[in-house]
């Protein structure tokens, strides 16, 4: 296939220049504007949606040659795709003839991909293979090799966790993640069989900005005790731990991505009202903690959340893995999933995945709360007056602690607001730098 020419970067426009204004996390400050405006969002599709590197699938969904599955970067449809040698590529999934979709299908396995609307079709790699009415092409002196389906700049996985992004500039995965990968790997690698998706996807639709819900798993375990306590309540059968009680608690991040956490193992396992699984996890210690250390053994199950910038959230214990897929200024597509050690019993697999649809689904005891508060979150920020109130983000200013044993910017305290502070200036530094080159490394800097 041809080279594409690089991402073009939308001119400067009026709103970018009120980003200092709306936007200090310096003084841990943030305007409502933010969440509704129209100019904002589409400066995200271009600068951070067709920049950054966002989750795709995880490898179990693309266990054979010439499985697929489709989804969304941003709002550019995707078509994820096991390929023979058994790499995993990604297209645009949208014909380059017209733009037609070449697959409605949500996954499956296929020889190829034919457009509805004037018979192109595709291999599983992309590439054209024939169209209807050929000899008319021929006579046109069509070269077929030069219009396949377009791929996306770089693929990559980490520990079955697959990415791609559209910026053939961008940095590579592992240096994207950076060293949050650390932490990822209590809920990644605490098993040598690795991890896998159980279940179907789950997809919602929530009337609300996508930072709103990402910020909420990089940061805000705050909510919990109150949005959620008598969800709470009803599974564990009695009352909550308060997290600022909890004796050893963190907020950790690395260039936006972030990790808040407790050393509690179970706390988050706990609310899905299965003692089998916290038996499960008491059981499976020891081997967790001679592959991880102490430390990260004990997060496992713990009352904790994560969000991969910009979009691509866990919650580790219950162990839903979530992203945030925009949709507008005010509107997200929730694609969930379960993810669980490949190598634990299959009931206790089941357990997991309807303790999620318990939990984290639309119908979900804890997940209705989210969504209504996040929705009015939004809705609030459309008035003329509203969306330049300040919207305080200063929990926890000055809490950063020198842990030598424990990488990142490290925060003491999981009732903080470091993580959404690091997160809200990457966004910011991203939709003002002209390419990758522009965008600053503020590890060691946020407070």
């Amino acid at each position: 296939m041809r080279e594409r020419s690089k991402l073009r970067a939308l001119e400067p426009t009026p709103v970018l220049g009120e980003l200092d204004r709306l936007c200090d996390m310096e003084e841990g400050r943030l305007a409502g504007k933010v969440f509704w405006d129209q100019e904002i969002y589409e400066q995200e599709l271009e600068k951070i949606f067709a920049r950054c590197w966002l989750f795709v699938a995880h490898e179990s969904q693309l266990p054979n040659p010439g499985d697929y599955l489709t989804t969304t970067m941003g709002e550019d449809e995707v078509l994820v795709v096991r390929q023979r040698d058994g790499s995993i590529k990604a297209f645009l999934n949208a014909c380059p003839h017209r733009g037609n979709k070449v697959c409605f299908a949500e996954a499956g396995n296929a020889r190829g991909f034919i457009c509805n609307y004037h018979g192109w079709s595709f291999g599983p790699d992309g590439a054209l293979r024939g169209v209807h009415e050929s000899d008319i092409y021929e006579e046109s002196d069509f070269d077929k090799s030069q219009h396949g389906l377009r791929e996306v700049a770089q693929i990559d996985s980490y520990k079955g966790l697959v990415f791609a992004t559209f910026d053939p500039e961008a940095p590579s995965l592992r240096e994207y993640l950076g060293e949050i990968t650390w932490y990822l790997d209590a809920l990644l690698d605490n098993d040598e069989g690795g991890t896998e998706f159980v279940g179907g996807c789950i997809r919602s639709t929530i009337e609300c900005n996508w930072k709103l819900a990402a910020e909420n798993f990089v940061a805000d375990i705050l909510h919990a005790g109150w949005t959620h306590d008598s969800a709470a309540r009803a599974m564990l059968g009695g009352p909550v731990a308060k997290v600022s009680d909890f004796p050893e608690s963190y907020q950790v991040n690395w260039n936006g991505h972030g990790y808040e956490f407790a050393l509690d193992f179970v706390g988050n396992a706990a609310v899905l009202g299965e003692r089998a699984i916290n038996k499960y996890l008491h059981l499976h210690r020891p081997s967790a903690e001679e592959r991880l250390g102490a430390f990260r053994a004990s997060m496992i199950g713990a009352v904790s959340s994560s969000t991969i910038f910009p979009n691509f959230s866990f919650l580790p214990g219950q162990n839903t893995v979530r992203v945030w897929q925009p949709r507008g200024p005010n509107k997200i597509d929730l694609y969930t999933w379960v993810i669980v050690n490949k190598n634990a019993p299959e009931e206790i697999k089941e357990m997991w995945r309807k303790g999620a649809m318990m939990t984290f689904s639309p119908t979900g005891v804890f997940e209705m709360d989210d969504g209504e508060n996040w929705e009015y979150c939004t809705k609030t920020s459309r008035g003329a007056v509203t969306r330049y109130q300040d919207l305080y983000i200063g929990l926890g200013m000055n809490t950063k602690v020198e842990e030598p044993e424990i990488p990142g910017n490290v925060f003491k305290g999981q009732i903080n607001e470091a993580n959404a502070r690091a997160y809200y200036q990457r966004w910011k530094d991203l939709l003002q730098a002209e390419s990758w080159d522009d965008v600053p490394d503020r590890n060691g800097k946020m407070k």
